[in-house]
């Protein structure tokens, strides 16, 4: 799988946002990458509505995203969904908020991507008010179906309607970057390896010329 970082400066090329700001792993040393199910939420109002019964409706290999506008003051996601999460074949999570009970989320091995952790619930605080609809992460549009690609580095969104493209390039890009290894193994300098490649530009915007197709080189 390739990671974040070449897909990243992929979408750089392309002139697409991607990159969830502060949205980082619970637990390092998973990779998740699979569709997304997206789950917004609100403050309650005087009727409380629920917090987690939406977990019942994801399917496995899909990735939870939650909009939870940043809030850091209460939680929507604690061990008894991540260890619910992984009985289902669930990818992982990710939250624009908060999670908690991370000694439990730890032992469970659910990969959850957030913006921290606090102990307080976010039962009768938020409430969900849309499922499978187009969400704000870290100010980046997530819609239902896009592909979410997260490692050690953190989490970022591939539109499903440029994934081929962007999957394409990311692949070219980590093999130039791969190259440029083998080439200071060998003795190169490192300035000498990134002029040979081209690695200054590897992630700088393309430019369509007026008549020209495709997405350049």
């Amino acid at each position: 799988m390739l990671d974040t970082t070449c897909v990243s400066d992929a979408m750089d090329r392309l002139g697409l946002p991607g990159g969830l700001l502060g949205i980082k792993p619970v637990h390092m040393g998973f990779k998740i990458c699979g569709t997304a199910f997206t789950v917004h939420y609100i403050p309650c109002g005087q009727v409380k509505g629920t917090v987690g019964d939406f977990l019942d409706d994801v399917e496995p290999g899909q990735v939870v995203v939650i909009d939870n506008a940043g809030r850091d003051y209460c939680t929507v996601w604690g061990d008894i969904m991540a260890v619910t999460a992984k009985m289902r074949g669930i990818e992982g999570t990710v939250i624009d908020g908060v999670c908690r009970d991370i000694p439990a989320v730890l032992a469970s091995e659910y990969p959850i991507f957030s913006k921290g952790w606090y102990m307080v619930t976010g039962k009768d605080r938020v409430e969900v008010d849309a499922v499978n609809t187009a969400v704000s992460i870290s100010g980046v549009q997530v819609c239902p179906g896009d592909i979410i690609l997260g490692d050690d580095t953190g989490v970022l969104t591939i539109p499903s309607n440029r994934a081929e493209e962007i999957l394409k390039l990311a692949e070219s890009i980590d093999q130039t970057e791969q190259r440029i290894i083998a080439l200071v193994k060998g003795g190169m300098s490192l300035k000498e390896a990134r002029a040979q490649t081209g690695y200054h530009h590897l992630q700088s915007r393309q430019v369509i010329k007026k008549g020209e197709g495709g997405t350049g080189s």
